[in-house]
């Protein structure tokens, strides 16, 4: 009987040490359902580990990789250098810091401002369920929204576990934001061996895409099957970045959440379309930093504190240069003249808007009171084609304008754009699935916002369970569908397979497109009349620069 006590004290020790041995920081764990196996990983500048994720023990991630130098001193407002490398294993278990940013209004129903802010930002997160290198699964990158001006890409909702559950390795990343990441200055662009400024954001994304390429492999990722994605701004960026022939062949795929660049954009040098250039917008913004324009401009810019001038920015909150800038490099002509022209990189594309995408973006206090209020303000925006706004959107009544101003919010910024990207697409023989998401999620608020702006990205990203929803069979459903169809576009190119609705390629015929609602299913022709008279509002823009 002792002999047996002895041995099962002998047995609990050994199971608390190896408890307390395997929960060490640092210490591996290499079951079979733990992840890479071959972890620490080897990158190309240097070694390292990560831990099993909280949300699926089958996944490993590495949190706050960086992929460039930090943009700090002489680096500010420059194109990103390579990042440091160093010796032995560096453990990345906690989210890097998030780039400078002014926090959010009072009430909005976004994200807050991240605890820690730096200008050391430029990381990455990866996660993976590969066994070991070179199992070439696709990638997936997720670029994140916030008007280019806030956001992160450790947002939890942006949690990588649920899809790499599905089988794709996802790296979400950092990009420097508003005046850090979209600045122009005459001087910052003499100082360019490309006579440019503006668009170092953009350049921060291209960064990253090349440490995808060269390191993606090691985490059981296949480089020659990259798809980008993301929503709002980020949608933006993957727009711009399927537009730049800096990131060709970087990627192979793209997904629009809710963001295109076909309106007219800012010009580098020239005032164009009722614009500032984003160099006198620069200027501007360097006078409220008590800067002016003498030979010491950058000097005294590089030398003020991040916090001084994300205060600046964020009083002058019409800072329009912050939205990224014809700068004759990265955007050698407008957007929506590359995409004309078919000179895009040629990749597959899926791209869709919400329902319901201006309930929480349009304050209140800019909505006019009256039906009279509201035809001036028509007025003075569509000039002659003020009429045909009122026929598609009627005001008959004081009661009618926060309708028609918010429906033709969304379709002026979003439905239009992701309607024109498709199209522009298939012109140019590219596969583009179009879609629509109708899907109210389950608020106390669902019946004012409904299917609002961002809406979506839990759906898509499979993480209903890490919000405070409590979601109901239809949300389920559309989760499931809109991921799987998400993964096996990164598979294979195409979002259909068996077991999920038929879903057809775009084509200007019979304008097809996918609803994500209460009922998962293909419609024609979306919001058709509207799109068609913003088509003709922006070439009327166009033709009078």
């Amino acid at each position: 009987m002792k002999k047996k006590t002895q041995a099962i004290i002998l047995l609990i020790s050994c199971i608390v040490f190896a408890a307390l041995f395997y929960s060490l920081p640092g210490i591996l764990i290499t079951s079979a359902d733990s992840g890479i196996k071959n972890d620490p990983v080897k990158i190309d500048t240097g070694m390292i580990t990560g831990a099993v994720s909280d949300k699926s023990p089958g996944i490993r991630v590495y949190k706050g990789i960086p992929y460039a130098a930090p943009p700090v001193g002489a680096l500010r407002w420059r194109e990103p250098q390579p990042a440091a490398s160093w010796s032995g294993v560096k453990v990345f278990d906690q989210y890097g810091a998030a780039c400078p940013q002014a926090p959010y209004p009072a009430g909005s129903v976004y994200f807050n401002k991240p605890e820690k802010l730096s200008e050391d930002c430029l990381c990455l997160n990866v996660w993976t369920g590969a066994k070991k290198a070179n199992e070439k699964r696709p990638v997936m990158v997720w670029i994140h929204g916030g008007a280019l001006t806030r956001g992160s890409g450790a947002n939890p909702v942006y949690d990588g576990a649920a899809l790499a559950a599905k089988g794709v390795v996802l790296v979400t990343i950092n990009y420097r934001l508003g005046p850090l990441g979209y600045f122009a200055h005459p001087a910052l662009s003499a100082e360019s061996k490309h006579s440019a400024s503006g668009n170092y954001g953009v350049l921060d994304q291209i960064a990253a895409l090349k440490w995808v390429q060269r390191n993606i492999a090691a985490f059981g990722g296949d480089p020659d099957r990259v798809t980008i994605f993301g929503e709002s701004a980020g949608s933006w960026s993957v727009c711009a970045l399927v537009a730049t022939p800096l990131a060709k062949g970087l990627f192979h795929r793209a997904i629009g959440e809710s963001g295109g660049v076909f309106a007219p954009m800012q010009f580098l040098k020239e005032k164009k379309f009722g614009s500032s250039s984003a160099e006198d917008g620069g200027k501007s913004f360097a006078k409220a930093l008590a800067v002016d324009d003498g030979p010491d401009a950058l000097k005294q810019l590089r030398a003020k504190s991040y916090e001084e001038i994300i205060e600046a920015f964020d009083k002058q909150r019409t800072a329009t240069w912050a939205r990224g800038t014809v700068d004759g490099w990265v955007f050698p002509e407008e957007i929506n003249s590359i995409f004309a022209a078919g000179k895009q990189n040629k990749v597959p594309v899926i791209v869709g808007s919400n329902a319901d995408e201006g309930t929480s973006l349009v304050a209140p206090g800019l909505i006019p009171k009256s039906a009279e209020a509201f035809k001036t303000y028509l007025k003075g925006r569509f000039g002659a084609l003020m009429n045909d706004y009122l026929q598609i959107y009627p005001v008959n009544s004081d009661a009618d304008v926060r309708d028609a101003y918010l429906h033709s919010f969304r379709d002026e910024t979003f439905t239009w754009q992701m309607r024109t990207w498709a199209r522009m697409s298939a012109k140019s023989r590219t596969k583009a699935w179009l879609y629509f998401f109708s899907q109210a999620p389950p608020r106390p608020d669902k019946n004012i916002y409904g299917a609002y702006h961002a809406a979506e990205i839990p759906y898509a990203f499979d993480n209903l369970h890490l919000t405070s929803l409590k979601p109901e069979k239809s949300d389920i459903d559309v989760a499931n569908a809109m991921s799987d169809f998400w993964v096996n576009f990164a598979a294979t190119g195409n979002p259909n397979r068996k077991g999920l609705p038929a879903w057809n390629t775009y084509d200007e015929k019979s304008e097809p497109f996918m609803e994500f609602g209460s009922s998962i299913k293909e419609g024609k022709s979306l919001l058709m009349k509207e799109c068609d008279f913003y088509d003709k509002w922006f070439a009327s823009r166009r033709a009078n620069p």
